[in-house]
């Protein structure tokens, strides 16, 4: 299949025109098929192929040298800024909303926004609600966090009462999260953190927000948003990471989340 016959396949597919004679990799989400198309082959830049910066390119505008990863993600960053719009993008896009029209997925009625207690709970205790279930989302399946939150809340949670309530007891109550022993440390340190540095709630930043235990990038934009209504960036998992790398929505192949989400934040309007 040539590449004009798999844009006109994307644009126009539905699971009954599957056939066999296609040869697009497909992409099994749930119970739904979807076709996505093999990226152009594209050059890597000198760095990545394994060149060593110059001594110049490890000098930052201030004229400060600065480290060798520094130097890397800067000039990943300046990258990420040439001029960079993949083919028939919109169409794409506009069959997976199609494809997600019914919001029928776990995410969607248990995902972080669902954990949060909207109704009753001050909106500080709401925005704390809404950190730790991304904090225990971590390589865990929305029905476990879910299920977590509802323990946790039955218990109290709130800053306060975390702050009250031994590791032990935050790790029985969170189990079987991935990671629960090393999750319960982090929802303790991290009331202490907001106990003793934002009154008892949460960051309104992202800077912020990473510097608290267990709370990278990803995590931090879906906090602004869900938490601060703030859009600040794209929350990229493994998985929006790698199917944005097979649908080609980078301009060169990334390796890491972050990388895949300063690519897409290039070009993708707000």
């Amino acid at each position: 299949m040539n590449g004009k016959e798999c844009d006109n396949c994307i644009a126009n597919c539905d699971q009954s025109s599957f056939s066999s004679s296609c040869n697009m990799p497909i992409l099994r989400r749930s119970s739904r098929l979807v076709k996505i198309a093999n990226p152009a082959v594209v050059k890597k830049s000198p760095y990545f192929a394994g060149s060593k910066p110059s001594e110049n390119q490890l000098v930052s505008r201030s004229g400060s040298k600065t480290s060798k990863k520094d130097a890397k993600q800067d000039e990943f960053q300046s990258d990420c800024r040439t001029k960079f719009e993949p083919e028939n993008w919109k169409r794409v896009l506009e069959n997976i909303r199609q494809m997600r029209s019914e919001k029928n997925a776990p995410v969607d009625v248990m995902g972080a926004e669902k954990c949060a207690d909207q109704w009753e709970a001050r909106p500080e205790v709401t925005r704390f609600h809404v950190l730790v279930s991304l904090m225990l989302s971590s390589q865990t399946k929305d029905q476990v966090t879910h299920s977590a939150m509802e323990k946790l809340k039955s218990h109290e949670l709130t800053v306060d009462s975390i702050l009250q309530t031994d590791e032990k007891t935050i790790g029985t109550l969170i189990y079987p999260v991935s990671f629960w022993k090393t999750k319960a440390k982090h929802i303790k340190e991290t009331a202490r953190m907001l106990k003793e540095t934002y009154d008892g709630d949460i960051p309104n930043t992202v800077e912020n927000l990473c510097k608290l235990p267990g709370v990278g990038p990803k995590m931090a934009h879906l906090c602004m948003n869900i938490a601060w209504n703030q859009l600040t960036g794209i929350g990229v998992d493994t998985h929006v990471h790698r199917i944005s790398n097979r649908l080609g929505w980078v301009s060169k192949e990334t390796n890491i989340p972050e990388k895949t989400r300063l690519e897409l934040e290039s070009w993708l309007p707000r």
